[in-house]
């Protein structure tokens, strides 16, 4: 079985549903020719050519647009936006059209279209290009959120994305694009959209992550072993639809609950998961819930950005504090 980062997991998954179904496509900044900024399209125009791996004008919202029409008409466009701070132009799009149509249309018309954004800060990349918007798309009726923490996961949800009859936003950590390789299986698998994965069973307390957060996460419960602590930690996978029923049953076993990730505080996805454990499994709690998250500023440029983003001594303080609640 092959060993592949994340950037190659994806360009897998690309390649097996453009050769397994004629209507997937491509299309954004650089994606063809180039093969992206990332080379996550590297070598598609090659293979399938301008028609089916489109280089396009610098319009995020020219972008969405175009893809919204193609999906509209039988074609299942996979879109990339260059950046996660680029989405902002395209914004009226995905949520006004595309995550409303199929309700507009009383269900006569779906959008099966996949919106892939590398997110995420960690590369030492300028302003607006380290941005974790997720919560935004949560938000929006209508709209899949996906983000993979692992090069099998990431080949096996953008499967089922494209093959999915609604809009998927599909996140990617772009600081983990060549951080590690992982067994990825050849040809067609899918990953179910909307069940989370228990990536460290544990006894003590629920630590749950997302993304780039994944690596963090299970190097903290590593370190907590050591000290005679058990910490189970969930990989969501999916925060719309979201698996609250993994959440719940850890919940139950452990009675502590630390949530873990890069965006903003305030009304972070990390809020909606509190309030929801709080509704349904707040006579198992032993202690508050506990956010390790980003600060409420833009995240700031490179000298600084170590200090923004959680590591692995946030996440053993948020540990700790549960603990000896």
């Amino acid at each position: 079985m092959p060993q592949l980062n994340l950037v190659q997991a994806i360009n897998d998954a690309l390649r097996t549903e453009m050769r397994r179904d004629p209507t997937v496509l491509v299309l954004g900044e650089d994606v063809g020719v180039n093969g992206g900024v990332f080379r996550v399209t590297e070598n598609l125009y090659k293979e399938f050519g301008p028609d089916r791996a489109i280089d396009t004008p610098l319009s995020e919202a020219g972008i969405v647009g175009t893809a919204i029409g193609m999906a509209l008409n039988g074609l299942k466009p996979v879109a990339e936006i260059q950046f996660d701070g680029f989405m902002a132009p395209a914004f009226d799009q995905i949520v006004s059209h595309a995550a409303r149509i199929r309700w507009r249309s009383r269900g006569r018309f779906h959008v099966p279209l996949v919106i892939r954004v590398p997110y995420g800060g960690g590369i030492r990349g300028p302003e607006l290009h380290s941005e974790s918007p997720e919560a935004y798309y949560t938000h929006t009726p209508g709209l899949k959120v996906v983000i993979p923490s692992n090069p099998y996961d990431a080949k096996g949800l953008l499967i089922a994305a494209i093959r999915d009859p609604d809009p998927v936003i599909y996140f990617e950590p772009k600081r983990l694009y060549r951080a590690f390789r992982a067994e990825v299986p050849e040809g067609d698998y899918v990953v179910p959209i909307g069940e989370a994965r228990i990536a460290r069973e544990g006894s003590d307390v629920t630590l749950i992550v997302w993304g780039a957060m994944v690596p963090i996460a299970l190097q903290a419960a590593e370190k907590m072993a050591a000290r005679n602590a058990s910490v189970e930690v969930i990989d969501l996978r999916t925060l719309a639809p979201l698996d609250i029923e993994t959440v719940v049953e850890s919940v139950k076993k452990t009675g502590r609950v630390v949530i873990m990730h890069e965006a903003p505080r305030t009304c972070g996805f990390g809020s909606e998961l509190a309030a929801l454990v709080n509704e349904q499994a707040f006579e198992y709690l032993k202690a508050p819930i506990v956010r390790v998250t980003g600060f409420d500023t833009i995240i700031p440029y490179p000298r600084l950005e170590d200090y923004y983003l959680p590591d692995v001594g946030r996440c053993l303080r948020g540990i700790e504090k549960v603990l000896s609640y």
